[in-house]
């Protein structure tokens, strides 16, 4: 007997393209949460939306804009952030957003993510770390933690990862915060915020990625990387963005949160006030 269904539509679905479900992703993937949070958060934004764009490079991550019915991008390897830096400058009415993975934004990716940070442009990246290049291939990225296997790091990895909300401060972003897919309500806050910051937000979501990373490490299944994220997540509200980096040993914390959040001139802004600058000066 089947269960009796309660609703026509699920509440997500005019923001969902429904005809391309069931998605691909693996059982226990986070990706899910990932998109259910931006989802809701677009719903609380008050933003038309019309005016929510979404962009995603290549990855398990980067399939999130095939799955959104917005004005959505899935373009080339490590090149999302580029091209809504375009969207951006073409229309900067528009509420861009890029979804995608560590391995594309962080790793092939890495130098477009630090210039938009440092040029403060009003972007929203939501990186979606699961420490592996996932879909292409299981190869080690630049959030692999140290001691970590992957098909490249069969003995362990021996480079030191990315410390992304220190990078990020570093470079220049204006608005920084780190949740895992376990913090969900969180995380949808974290995006609201996002969207209404002037400059650039960015959102690191730590996810599961149980047939890729976890096989091979001490996260058999899903379920032991969402125990892990319950019992050593943290919450400081101004934490030392230097102590960030995730290890391998299972005592150590996760540090999650909003971790900074300041006002300064974005780039349009600042764009804006050269050029009537060199106008006054020429004249």
């Amino acid at each position: 007997m089947k269960p009796p269904i309660t609703v026509e539509r699920h509440p997500r679905d005019k923001l969902l393209r429904v005809d391309r479900l069931p998605h691909i992703w693996c059982p226990g993937c986070g990706l899910g949460k990932v998109i259910s949070a931006y989802s809701k958060a677009i719903d609380n934004s008050g933003i038309e939306r019309n005016k929510h764009v979404v962009v995603s490079g290549i990855g398990c991550s980067g399939r999130a804009s095939g799955y959104l019915d917005l004005d959505s991008y899935h373009t080339t390897h490590g090149r999302p952030i580029a091209f809504a830096t375009g969207l951006k400058l073409a229309n900067p009415e528009l509420q861009v957003t890029v979804i995608s993975g560590d391995g594309d934004l962080s790793t092939i990716g890495g130098n477009h993510l630090i210039h938009a940070a440092r040029r403060n442009i009003n972007l929203n990246v939501i990186l979606v770390n699961n420490f592996i290049y996932g879909m292409t291939g299981g190869q080690a990225s630049a959030t692999t933690p140290y001691g970590a296997k992957t098909s490249t790091t069969t003995k362990g990895n021996y480079d030191h990862p990315f410390n992304l909300p220190f990078l990020m401060r570093a470079a220049g972003a204006t608005h920084i915060a780190r949740w895992t897919v376990l913090h969900h309500v969180q995380l949808q806050e974290s995006i609201e915020k996002a969207f209404q910051h002037d400059g650039f937000s960015f959102v690191e979501a730590l996810s599961p990625c149980p047939k890729g990373f976890g096989k091979k490490n001490s996260f058999r299944n899903a379920i032991d990387t969402m125990h892990y994220f319950e019992q050593r997540s943290e919450l400081e509200e101004n934490p030392e963005l230097t102590q960030l980096e995730i290890d391998m040993d299972p005592k150590s914390d996760v540090i999650v949160g909003e971790f900074f959040a300041e006002e300064k001139m974005p780039y349009f802004d600042s764009k804006d006030r050269f050029f009537h600058y060199i106008g006054g000066h020429q004249a």
